[in-house]
């Protein structure tokens, strides 16, 4: 079992950043894919980002302006957004499952943080 913790949601106003991070613990052993996920108010859940090694892949909608990493010595994931807009407004979430495909589909993963809300106010 994995689990994950999100932290460093918040509210604030279009064009800032906000950095979030994802704790994982549990049986981590061997390569793992993890990903960055959002979810608007009536809208389908999106990939955001997702990375597995050093192989990152961004969503059209935020590259350029977010950046996923991983910090493996802490055994966290995390999100840097910058250029903030009022559409990046979700409930963004962490996932992860073993494998070694940084895929952007939500049926790919296995293990699911409970969110942490993301407000861009215009």
């Amino acid at each position: 079992q994995v689990q994950l913790v999100e932290s460093g949601g918040g509210s604030v106003q279009s064009g800032g950043s906000l950095r979030l991070s994802c704790k994982v613990s549990g049986s981590t052993y061997g390569t793992y894919s993890m990903a960055w996920f959002r979810q608007a108010p009536d809208k389908e859940r999106e990939g955001v980002a997702a990375i597995s090694g050093c192989t990152t892949v961004h969503a059209d909608s935020v590259k350029g302006r977010f950046t996923i990493s991983k910090d493996n010595a802490k055994n966290t994931l995390n999100l840097q957004m910058d250029s903030l807009k009022p559409e990046d407004t979700a409930i963004y979430y962490c996932a992860a499952r073993s494998g070694s495909y940084p895929s952007l589909a939500a049926n790919w993963y296995t293990y699911w943080g409970q969110g942490t809300q993301v407000t861009v106010s215009s």
